[in-house]
């Protein structure tokens, strides 16, 4: 083994993280995280601590009804590459979610297809079509 074999290997992995992370696809596709097995809203930020933005208490409101559904979803304001932000609930761990249109929209549009019944790729195909670039 050469010495220089591991530092390959690490290289070759290390790209392939920042691919990851990138969450990009060929072709502009997105790639949208698993949503966490037993993930919960108990980093979502409580009301008390949201600016007062317009859209905000509703976008944080609902992250905290359905962080398993935002979990698995991609943020197309580009903070997972920014921010290492995982998924779009985590925009709403913080207070970006409440200074970013887009993080916004999504939340309230993933959860109001949600309500009417709307599966996980049905929503990300809804968030990919309008928020996409």
């Amino acid at each position: 083994m050469t010495p220089r074999l591991p530092w390959i290997i690490a290289a070759v992995a290390g790209a392939a993280v920042v691919g990851l992370l990138v969450a990009k696809r060929a072709g502009g596709m997105v790639v949208h995280p698993d949503p966490r097995p037993g993930v919960t809203a108990e980093r979502v930020l409580p009301p008390s601590l949201v600016m007062n933005a317009p859209g905000a208490a509703e976008a944080y409101a609902a992250a905290r009804s359905a962080p398993q559904l935002l979990d698995g979803l991609y943020c197309h304001c580009e903070c997972a590459r920014h921010f290492g932000h995982r998924s779009l609930l985590t925009c709403f761990e913080s207070d970006h979610g409440s200074q970013c249109d887009i993080c916004m929209g999504e939340a309230v549009l993933a959860t109001q297809l949600a309500s009417r019944g709307g599966s996980l790729d049905a929503i990300r195909r809804a968030i990919d079509e309008r928020f996409g670039s």
